[in-house]
Order: C-alpha cells, then structure tokens, then sequence
C-alpha cells in the first residue's frame, strides 16, 4: 500500500544540523511533487518546502529559505530536507505527504488540503 515515512528527527542545539528522509513506497515517487509540512504544539500544520516532480522545481516557506534544502532520489524513492542554522521556532513534528489533488506534478500553492499519503511524522527539538 501507499506509505511515506519519515526518519532524522531528534533533538539539536540552536544552529545546528539535521537531515529529514521521507521513504516512499507503494507508488512511483517520480509522479508526484511531495512536501514537507511541519506542526508545533497548538499551531496549525504548515507548509515548509515542497519539490515538483515535472519540471524539478522547489519551494520553500519564507521562514526557512536559506536554511533548508529539500532534495529528491527517485531511483531511491526518497526525499530529503536538509535543516541547517536551526532556530527554536522550527520544533515541531514534521511530516511529508505528496500532492493528490490539483494536479500531482506540481507543487502549485502546496496548502496542506492537496495533499494526502501523510506519514506519521519526526519530531525536531531545538533547544539548547
């Protein structure tokens, strides 16, 4: 069956370091734009980066560029999110899910609503 799973979390100090993985399996990676979202306690989920399958193109929350890298190995069937600088503000659980409804090459507006496949998530801690 359709499954994303999510790997790398943990705890970090404040400008530290950690690489998420998301493993795919049960579809063909390569025909869908995935993302990661992100949700502290009490806040809603939010989009953090999202990478398009079709022309290769990524995206990424204002509050993390330059911060993050999302990466993908379709041969893998893997998508990656490199986390560097880390802040307090980005603890949280976060999940991949790919892009289900309005088209699913893209990534388009990548609100949380077209997405589905949700994994069960990582936590991140940052905190010193």
């Amino acid at each position: 069956q359709v499954q994303l799973v999510e790997s790398g979390g943990g705890l970090v100090q404040p400008g530290g370091s950690l690489r998420l993985s998301c493993a795919a399996s049960g579809f063909t990676l390569g025909n869908y734009a995935i993302g990661w979202f992100r949700q502290a306690p009490g806040k809603e989920r939010e989009g953090v980066s999202c990478s398009s399958t079709r022309d290769g193109s990524t995206s990424y929350a204002d509050s993390v560029k330059g911060r993050f890298t999302i990466s993908r190995d379709n041969a893998k069937n893997t998508v990656y999110l490199q986390m560097n600088s880390l802040k307090p503000e980005d603890t949280a659980v976060y999940y991949c899910a790919r892009k289900v409804a309005r088209g699913t090459l893209l990534c388009g507006s990548w609100t949380p609503n077209d997405f589905g496949s949700w994994g069960q998530g990582t936590q991140v801690t940052v905190s010193s």
